[in-house]
């Protein structure tokens, strides 16, 4: 019989199914407990709701793993979690027929939340957003291992999160920067740069769906950062004209080879959107399709605000922008945002603008990218296209 495990209560009645129980909900533990310890979780009158991971130190006190009081938080616990996940790309999604690289785990939407992992080619990178689940890195790195044999991992934990969850997570040394495949594009990512596990893989699938209006158009793609949507236009779309739009030098340099790693001709440009649209349009520049991919706006509940300030005005300039008739593919990743509030911010941009838009299609994050209805924060990637007038 196994020891049994430290309790914490709630101080609630537990109506929801939502894996995250936040502090102020709960009790403090009589007994200080580790960060990231595994518990059982009781409701305010003592009945036992479910069974995960403590850390008093974090907002999200309590992520809960299972409701079967018969189910141990374990290493068998974690192989029938990831062989899911992974069962659901490789043999449900297929997704190896078209690339070498995708989502392998989406935190909550595998059930496994504070956990993401993305393959890249022969390298997988693990990213936490919770200590208790970095505790697991060695059960999870070697369940991994056995299915994916000879591949390279790197692990990471951005600041913020490590000070939020207040652990330190230590990244090895980042794997050389790799080439991968996607529907016949290839890429070179550097999991261990600044930017993420390495590559946007959310946006695999409207990268795709951009290539097939681009057929002898002129594109613009703002926030290029490694070239994603600019080298698809060209290298699969066959457009006439792209120019990508970046501030990171950095990136700009990445999406160059990019390009050359496709044969594709871009015209890359450092610069500030604002600043150069706020040059370019005025000359009468205009582009048949315009995709505008900003990185996230905010992680703060009290920042949503000057956010959606911000997407106004990037919107705002981008659709001048728009050839009368053209396309505008209009993104936004900052989870806190939702899509009704997102598609208001692009109404009120098109109005202060003087354009109509007519919205054709509403998209997200790629079907490796899956999220539970209990759990909406998975559905952080809205896209939405719109014809311009």
């Amino acid at each position: 019989m196994p020891d049994p495990l430290p309790q914490v209560r709630l101080k609630i009645e537990r109506r929801s199914n939502h894996p995250w129980i936040f502090q102020k909900m709960v009790e403090k533990p009589a007994i200080k407990l580790p960060g990231g310890s595994v518990v059982d979780i009781l409701d305010r009158g003592g009945q036992w709701v479910g069974r995960g991971l403590y850390n008093g130190h974090s907002r999200i006190a309590l992520r809960v793993l299972t409701v079967d009081p018969n189910e141990a938080i374990d290493a068998a616990f974690f192989e029938r979690r990831l062989r899911r996940a992974v069962e659901l790309r490789r043999d449900w999604l297929k997704l190896d027929a078209v690339t070498d690289a995708y989502r392998l785990v989406f935190s909550e939407g595998d059930g496994l939340s504070g956990l993401v992992v993305d393959r890249f080619g022969d390298t997988l990178v693990m990213e936490f957003f919770a200590f208790g689940m970095y505790r697991f890195r060695p059960v999870i790195q070697e369940w991994l291992a056995q299915q994916f044999p000879g591949c390279r991992f790197y692990w990471f934990a951005e600041e913020h999160v490590q000070k939020q969850e207040s652990f330190d997570c230590r990244p090895p040394e980042p794997p050389p920067p790799g080439v991968i495949t996607e529907h016949g594009v290839r890429f070179r990512v550097a999991p261990g740069s600044k930017h993420k596990t390495g590559f946007f893989l959310d946006q695999r699938d409207n990268r795709l769906t951009l290539a097939g209006f681009c057929p002898g158009k002129r594109v613009l793609d703002l926030c290029c950062n490694t070239g994603g949507f600019a080298v698809y236009a060209k290298a699969k779309g066959a457009a006439a004209e792209v120019t990508g739009v970046d501030l990171d030098e950095q990136v700009v340099e990445l999406a160059k080879q990019n390009a050359n790693l496709n044969q594709a001709r871009v015209r890359f440009v450092q610069a500030d959107l604002f600043a150069w649209l706020r040059d370019v349009v005025p000359q009468g520049q205009r582009f048949d399709i315009v995709v505008l991919d900003p990185s996230k706006q905010t992680r703060e509940r009290e920042e949503i605000d000057f956010a959606l300030k911000r997407y106004l005005d990037m919107n705002k300039l981008a659709l001048q922008a728009v050839a009368p008739g053209g396309l505008l593919v209009t993104c936004s990743c900052t989870g806190l945002i939702g899509e009704e509030t997102f598609l208001e911010t692009v109404r009120r941009a098109a109005w202060q603008a003087n354009r109509v838009v007519q919205v054709v299609k509403l998209s997200g994050a790629g079907p490796d990218h899956p999220f539970v209805v209990h759990a909406q924060e998975g559905r952080y990637l809205k896209a939405v296209w719109c014809r311009v007038e």
